[in-house]
């Protein structure tokens, strides 16, 4: 069943309030798009809308986790991260602080909201800050898992999800490790990484491939940091055509992310799929995720090019 990332979150973060209370929820003044505002209705004692003010919504945040909360702040990504990120580095990361950031609505598939909301620069802002965990779940189950995680981990994390329904790639029963590499398909004649929609977007892909006698490994990296590094440089080992697929700038995220393994432990070259360092526009998300060759069809076309020299 579709489902959007960000129903999961709230779905979960509502469950587990009710369970800990510990947990504290704040929003930039929109829980209703957060989905956070789910777990304001489970513990309405624990929920605090903080308006349109991120830095206040951060540094309120940490304040709470130095008192032994377990603060859960939330607001679109771009504004999460982008307005708040003196906060987050030195409030939050810098004193190694309890604090779980959600930026929902990333990417290019917020659609009509245009380009000031469409986040493809989150992951990087994050993942460069130290001791900052990033986690981009592709569905509701894995997306679940992580906000469980996140609960129990004690440490500083940005999770991003999605404005848009997708389709379910593990089931909500599944008994997910969200710290490893999810191989979801394996193949001889390439790996394909990827995050977030894209993972439904390199399933399809593979489906078109395997049409054409092509058969690629697709690879789930649900978490950008700290890096499923064995995992990633095992797949680099076996296969001599790779791809990374992701829903944001090809600089800085997971592109970069399997670039640096490479250098480090197998030099590979690798064919980055995502947002080439540009901005999109506004219009309907299958229309931008098409025109940007982040759809199915696109990311197998692009493989296919590669693979025929």
């Amino acid at each position: 069943m579709a489902k959007a990332t960000r129903d999961a979150y709230g779905e979960e973060l509502a469950r587990l309030v009710k369970e800990n209370e510990r947990i504290v929820v704040l929003d930039a003044d929109l829980a209703g798009s957060t989905k956070s505002a789910l777990a304001g209705k489970a513990a309405p004692e624990r929920f605090f809308d903080m308006g349109i003010a991120e830095a206040d919504m951060i540094g309120t945040a940490a304040g709470l986790a130095a008192s032994g909360y377990i603060p859960f702040a939330s607001s679109f990504a771009m504004f999460a991260t982008g307005r708040a990120y003196e906060q987050i580095r030195n409030s939050v990361a810098y004193p190694q602080l309890n604090v779980k950031i959600c930026g929902s609505h990333s990417g290019i598939s917020v659609g009509e909201d245009g380009v000031s909301h469409q986040a493809i620069e989150d992951i990087s802002l994050m993942r460069t800050i130290p001791g900052m965990e990033v986690f981009v779940p592709c569905d509701a189950a894995e997306t679940k898992a992580v906000v469980r995680y996140a609960a129990a981990s004690g440490r500083p994390c940005y999770i991003r999800t999605g404005r848009s329904k997708v389709e379910e790639v593990y089931s909500e029963e599944a008994d997910l490790d969200i710290r490893r590499i999810g191989v979801l398909r394996s193949g001889k004649d390439a790996v394909l990484f990827a995050c977030g929609l894209m993972v439904q977007a390199a399933l399809s892909a593979a489906d078109i491939l395997q049409g054409e006698g092509i058969e690629i490994t697709v690879a789930d990296v649900c978490t950008i940091k700290p890096a499923d590094t064995e995992t990633i440089a095992g797949l680099l080992q076996v296969h001599e055509h790779v791809f990374t697929a992701e829903e944001h700038n090809i600089i800085g995220g997971l592109g970069s992310l399997i670039c640096e393994t490479a250098a480090a432990s197998c030099p590979r070259r690798v064919v980055r799929l995502g947002m080439q360092d540009c901005f999109a526009e506004s219009g309907k998300a299958s229309d931008l995720l098409a025109k940007y060759g982040l759809d199915g069809p696109s990311v197998a076309a692009a493989i296919r090019r590669e693979l025929q020299g």
